[in-house]
Order: C-alpha cells, then structure tokens, then sequence
C-alpha cells in the first residue's frame, strides 16, 4: 500500500502569524488582510493521516538527480491572482520522492512565498509536505504526484467583501483565491496509480509593482 501525501499539524509554541485568520476577517468582517492575528497554541490542522507501510529509512534520492514528473516548477511571472493561485495549488501538490529529498522539496516551495514575512504563513506550505521518515519511506516506493489545476476562483464572500470595500486590501494586497483540480500519485508497482479531486483556498499577495507571491494556504476551504 502506497504512502498518500498528507498535511501535518504542528503545536507551536510563542507566537504566529495566523494568515487563515486574516482572511477570514476580511470574508467575514470586511476589514481587509491586516488583522493577522496571534496566537500561543495551534491545533492540529484536520488533515488525512498517512498510510503505514514500510519501516523507516533515509531518502534514497539526493539533490542533483533529474527533474522527475512531478518536480515543483519556478513560480510564473505574472500580476494576475488566479493565475497564479492556479500555478502554486499544481505546485503543492506536486512531488517526486525519486528524484529529491524532503529538504530540497521544501526550499523549492519556498521559492513561491512572498518576501514579506510579516504576511507570510511558511509553517501553512510546511504542514503539507510529508516529514523526512514518511518521505523517505514513499521514496521506498518510488512514489510520486503530478497535479492539475480546472478551476480557481474567488471565494463569493471575498468578492462580496470587496465590492462593499474596495479599498481593503490597499494595505496588504493579498487575495483569497479557491483552486480545484486533481492530483495523481504513482508508485513502485503501480505507474498509472490513482486520482483524486483536490481543492484549497490560497493567499496570494499581488502588488501593482511585483509579481504575484504565495503568503500562505488557508486551514479552511472557503466557498
């Protein structure tokens, strides 16, 4: 049985931004993307759990190997929200245990995060890649997923929040953007493996200036 990839939830400890809360203000109170709010806890995000198959072991592919199917690509230079809301969900749920390791996966999505770190949720794009061991035992199994990405969307509560206020993410210029798609995992045994429907809610900072930058991935679906 194949190894499915999987979100995990951390306890942090102090403080940390919390980007989902900042959106939700501005779905539910109209007050635009600037009231990140904080907190000590967070809970466990509710996400599938992995599959147990094999023991442990170390990643088998190192950095260097050839980009596999479902290496993550560059993020695309363009201004346009959707578009690129619609590049990262491909890019999240992408990944190729055979030809990279954990850390490399993770510091080519981190290329995607904006360079405001003060709106910027890391730890969200962190929860949904597999730990080293989990990694490690997919690789096992030559595991990898590509994606696509069919639709994206604004959140209608978002859209009616902006038209009620305009102006309220001037400050910040981070849009609430709702992907769907599909996301095909193969492995070892199995090279045409199995799809399955896909759908997140991302925050996306588009300034007038710069290109697009992912903040963050929202806990929540938002409709």
């Amino acid at each position: 049985m194949t190894q499915r990839s999987y979100s995990r939830g951390r306890r942090q400890t102090g403080q940390r931004v919390l980007l989902g809360c900042a959106v939700l203000t501005v779905l539910v109170a109209v007050a635009g993307l600037v009231g990140y709010l904080t907190r000590a806890d967070d809970s466990p995000a509710d996400r599938p759990s992995p599959t147990q198959a094999t023991p442990p072991s170390a990643p088998k592919s190192a950095p260097g190997k050839a980009d596999g199917p479902g290496a993550v690509k560059a993020p695309p230079a363009t201004r346009d929200p959707l578009a690129f809301a619609k590049a990262a969900a491909v890019a999240l749920w992408s990944y190729d245990t055979r030809t990279t390791t954990q850390p490399r996966h993770l510091t080519v999505l981190h290329r995607w995060l904006s360079d405001e770190k003060k709106y910027t949720d890391k730890e969200s794009v962190d929860a949904l890649v597999p730990s080293p061991v989990l990694w490690g035992r997919m690789a096992d199994q030559d595991q990898y997923a590509t994606a696509t990405a069919d639709e994206t969307r604004f959140p209608d509560a978002f859209s009616r929040a902006l038209q009620d206020d305009p102006g309220a993410i001037s400050k910040v210029r981070i849009y609430a953007v709702t992907v769907s798609g599909k996301q095909k995992v193969a492995w070892k045994g199995a090279p045409k493996g199995g799809a399955e429907a896909r759908t997140v809610t991302l925050a996306v900072q588009c300034r007038p200036s710069q290109n697009c930058a992912l903040a963050g991935v929202l806990p929540t679906v938002a409709p």
